[in-house]
């Protein structure tokens, strides 16, 4: 933390073949999805640089890929902002991915490979192991291989690039939907069943059951984010110094 308290960047460590813009453009969208870097801050180049140990031409053409990407958004003649998604963007993202989640299951379910179903078979098995122990974090790992499979499966890569896309922008979320009661155990029937249409080669039921998982999806999250603000509410109420 710096003197005023607030969380500061860790320098780059340069142990990958990325290019470096890749490399910063990494750290700071997983500051943002780690809260690090907080919604409706501003990001000052300089000091994004001096913390990541870098010179401001990587963290130049990094901020442009994410707000193309939808991580920040860049005001005219005031500077660039973390982007603070409102209810009323995450209804669109949802809108936008519900609509892809469900192509690309209706492709996979046409043309996966042997070895990709048994993937996903795989990793269901895994994720129910992780649930009886609360490993929330291997449940995420488990659970971003499990789409990334299945997005391979339809053979799309536009279709992959974009839904990775609009997926990167509601991990920030994670947690909250995770979080709520039942909507583990509700998501790992949603995948079985998913993976049991695939398997079957029947396009229109996998089509149905990601429409019905992603329709699920959002109606948890949105219930966990208006839980979240009226428990800081009452919070506020409680304790008005804070």
């Amino acid at each position: 933390m710096d003197k005023q308290g607030r969380n500061m960047l860790t320098p780059i460590q340069l142990d990958t073949y990325k290019p470096l813009r890749e490399v910063v453009s990494d750290a700071l969208r997983q500051a943002i999805k780690d809260g690090v870097l907080q919604p409706g801050q501003r990001l000052m180049e300089i000091k994004l640089a001096d913390e990541l140990g870098v010179s401001r031409t990587p963290i130049r053409e990094a901020i442009r890929k994410l707000e193309q990407e939808g991580f920040v958004v860049m005001v005219p003649r005031r500077g660039t902002y973390v982007a603070d998604i409102s209810l009323k963007d995450i209804a669109q993202v949802f809108e936008i991915r519900g609509a892809l989640e469900e192509l690309a299951a209706g492709l996979a379910a046409e043309r996966i490979t042997n070895d990709e179903l048994e993937c996903l078979e795989r990793i269901l098995v895994e994720i129910n192991e992780y649930m009886e122990h609360d490993d929330f974090a291997k449940i995420v790992d488990a659970d971003v291989r499990f789409h990334d499979v299945l997005y391979q499966a339809s053979r799309n890569q536009r279709l992959v690039d974009i839904l990775h896309n609009l997926r990167e922008q509601m991990l920030r979320f994670r947690s909250i939907s995770m979080h709520y009661p039942g909507r583990l155990s509700a998501t790992w029937e949603e995948h079985r069943q998913m993976v049991e249409n695939i398997a079957n080669h029947n396009s229109a039921m996998a089509r149905k059951v990601a429409k019905r998982h992603m329709e699920n999806s959002e109606k948890t999250l949105l219930k966990g984010i208006q839980k979240d603000e009226e428990a800081a509410r009452t919070i506020k109420e409680l304790y008005p110094d804070i």
